[in-house]
């Protein structure tokens, strides 16, 4: 070998010697730099005509595992989903309060039955019948509250997914944009870790946000997919857009660098902006729907105590609730017998009409009456009043009124009751309702297949999504003209129109109308909007039937004490209407009377029927029970999605621990080099001195 070629590779040595050491001084200087990575070098013998010719620098690398890597991205991303979901449902149980103590919200339904219980043993008492509806009104604003707070959760958890996919869309243009810088360092040899480092750092956040594939990519950098294989950066970045809508389940779209001009779905399975989607779409309209149905029943339950009874004296006009339905159709249905009762001051009747739904007759004061049809039902009923009272169906609500100082008590029969889809005559119209809403909870119309649907125009928009929250399709109903309520099903099940290819609307027997997914994968369905109406001014097909999160979500803070029972507590229904007294010519309405105090007393232990609501299924049992069910599931809810925010953080914490061994600067191991690499400069440079002495003998042998 010659002197240049001793001199050359001894040279090779040191620069590769000064690399190292170049390399171990920036890692231990960077040992406490937050996701600065290790860097090692990648060195290999030179040859030249197979003899060594010394030692090459092929590149300056991080020490990264990959495996590792794509470990702590997923962990990153169900921690932070987990996080949030945690987070979330803690903050709604602490809206409910805590169950155990006295104050939360499900020991307001108990103060109520108290309230009544203690009224029931005064009766007359001005001050317990305050009382009682003090304790009916905490308990409806208590569920108004905390319907609007949960509404509250939903749009702050919409502001936040608006703010991480702008975060996430600027993520992504970094990202693709270090590549440029990476490859360019790359190609001309130099040290490109510092970008990769800023790049790893910028896909960690990302992960958080949502979860990604991420692979590298041959000339340097990375390319960033979505969990489908949707190219988000690497080669463009794409821009992701989250739709939302305030009555319609929100979903994310993004637009590919190099694709169709026309956004594309994006489905994501973790990461922060997953689990507020979840809290968006599902948890938060899930409890609240049930809230609502557990608000609903409750006042149906009380207001069926209330519709059995009376006040003394009877009140000059009973109004009842808006049905959303006409006259007619209103009627339709009823079965069994109801008595009507004009009485005065002093609780005597003075008119008695007994209505028989089976026979279409009417009967007055035990004589003969008219016979009517559910289309000229209120008419005849005037007729049989006899000047003496009014009866009037307007804006969907029957209404009976006294004249002369006469006032309204109604009663079904003891042995064969009025009822339609198990509700009394008044019940059903809520003629003498404590608690009042303004929406058609609990959605029981009481329509049939046969009956004539009565909308006459307008469109309806249901958005269809995947069991991933994802968008399927929007679905564009028209109401059809005319027709029957089968007429209705057809159209929204139209696999050329409707939803028929993904699920099917029904009508129950108590005329509720409910969606049914079709498919081995659950698709749900949200109203986008809806413009139909029932007659001129009515309710919407998704009001009437309580279609869609946003109408069954918020029904829980639609309901209010009756108005002119919260004004005048002389109107609390505590009596009961006693015909028998009556026909023995003794008032039917006698103060002190407290049956129907002890009634409304008892109505929480009234077994009713609950509809399906959020994820809870349908059951048939007391209010109170159902109330202890609630609560529980709730308190379940949040310990669970703890326990699941706690595991994937452990998860979380132990992976980033091994990749910290991996990635991180280990100072016993960078003094180990740091000498290594000094004392390989050091021979380098002796082999150069050595070199340099053996040229300089050899000048002098020369002259």
């Amino acid at each position: 070998m010659s002197l240049n070629s001793i001199m050359g590779t001894a040279t090779s040595g040191m620069m590769a010697a000064q690399t190292g050491l170049r390399i171990t001084s920036d890692n231990i200087a960077n040992v406490n730099t937050k996701g600065y990575v290790r860097k090692t070098i990648s060195q290999s013998n030179m040859l030249s005509n197979g003899m060594g010719v010394g030692v090459s620098i092929d590149a300056i690398k991080r020490a990264t595992d990959r495996f590792l890597t794509t470990a702590s991205l997923n962990a990153a991303s169900d921690s932070a989903r987990t996080t949030v979901v945690a987070e979330s449902l803690n903050n709604v149980q602490q809206l409910f309060g805590d169950p155990t103590g006295s104050t939360s919200f499900f020991s307001r339904l108990d103060d109520i039955f108290t309230a009544f219980s203690a009224a029931q043993d005064d009766p007359s008492s001005t001050l317990l019948r305050g009382q009682a509806m003090t304790r009916v009104d905490q308990f409806l604003s208590e569920s108004a509250r905390i319907t609007s707070s949960i509404s509250k959760l939903g749009k702050d958890a919409d502001t936040r997914i608006s703010g991480d996919v702008d975060r996430v869309n600027d993520l992504l243009s970094q990202i693709d944009g270090l590549n440029t810088d990476i490859t360019r360092a790359k190609v001309a040899g130099a040290d490109a870790t510092g970008a990769e480092n800023v790049q790893s750092g910028l896909v960690d956040e990302l992960s958080k946000l949502m979860n990604v594939q991420v692979t590298p990519r041959t000339m340097g950098g990375v390319v960033v997919r979505s969990t489908e294989g949707l190219p988000l950066a690497g080669d463009g970045a794409a821009q992701v857009t989250y739709q939302t809508s305030p009555t319609a389940t929100g979903y994310l779209t993004v637009q590919l660098a190099n694709g169709s001009p026309v956004p594309t779905p994006l489905n994501i399975s973790s990461g922060e902006i997953k689990g507020l989607m979840e809290i968006r779409n599902v948890e938060l309209i899930n409890i609240s729907d049930q809230l609502g149905e557990f608000t609903s029943r409750a006042a149906e339950e009380i207001n069926r105590a209330a519709n059995a009874a009376s006040a003394v004296p009877a009140p000059a006009t009973l109004r009842g609730r808006d049905t959303g339905l006409d006259a007619q159709a209103a009627i339709t249905g009823f079965t069994g017998k109801t008595t009507i009762a004009l009485t005065d001051g002093t609780g005597m009747v003075q008119r008695r009409i007994d209505i028989d739904f089976d026979a279409g007759t009417m009967s007055i004061d035990g004589g003969a009456g008219p016979a009517f049809t559910s289309g000229n039902f209120v008419t005849q009923l005037n007729t049989a009043m006899g000047g003496l009272g009014t009866a009037s169906f307007s804006g969907g609500a029957l209404s009976l009124s006294g004249v002369g100082g006469l006032g309204v008590a109604v009663a079904d029969d003891a042995t064969t009751p009025a009822s339609k889809i198990g509700k009394g005559f008044s019940h059903y119209f809520g003629l003498n309702d404590i608690i009042r809403t303004n929406g058609y909870s609990p959605y029981e119309t009481g329509l049939t297949a046969t009956d004539a649907h009565g909308f006459t125009s307008g469109t309806m928009t249901i958005r269809l999504t995947d069991v991933e929250g994802g968008r399927i399709r929007d679905v564009v109903v028209d109401a059809p003209v005319g027709g029957t309520m089968q007429d209705m099903l057809d159209v929204l099940n139209s696999r050329a129109t409707g939803v028929g290819l993904y699920g099917q609307f029904s009508l129950n027997g108590n005329g509720q109308m409910t969606f049914a997914s079709n498919t081995t994968t659950q698709v749900t369905m949200s109203v986008v909007g809806d413009t139909t109406e029932r007659g001129p001014g009515g309710p919407s097909v998704s009001q009437l039937f309580g279609l869609g999160p946003a109408e069954r979500s918020t029904r829980g803070e639609k309901f209010f004490v009756n108005p002119a029972m919260e004004q005048n507590s002389s109107l609390v229904p505590f009596a009961q209407l006693d015909l028998a007294q009556a026909i023995a010519g003794n008032p039917a309405l006698a103060i002190g009377d407290s049956r129907g105090a002890l009634a409304l007393a008892k109505s929480g232990d009234t077994v009713t029927n609950f509809s399906a609501a959020g994820d809870a299924s349908s059951a048939t049992m007391t209010v109170s029970r159902y109330a202890a069910d609630f609560s529980g599931s709730i308190a379940r809810k949040a310990n669970t999605a703890d326990s699941r925010k706690d595991s994937a953080a452990a998860v979380a914490s132990e992976v980033d621990s091994q990749r910290q061994s991996e990635e991180g600067v280990n100072l016993d191991e960078e003094l180990i080099n740091l000498t290594t690499y000094q004392q390989a400069f050091n021979a380098s440079a002796r082999l150069i001195q050595a070199a340099r002495d053996m040229y300089d003998v050899l000048t002098d042998l020369v002259r």
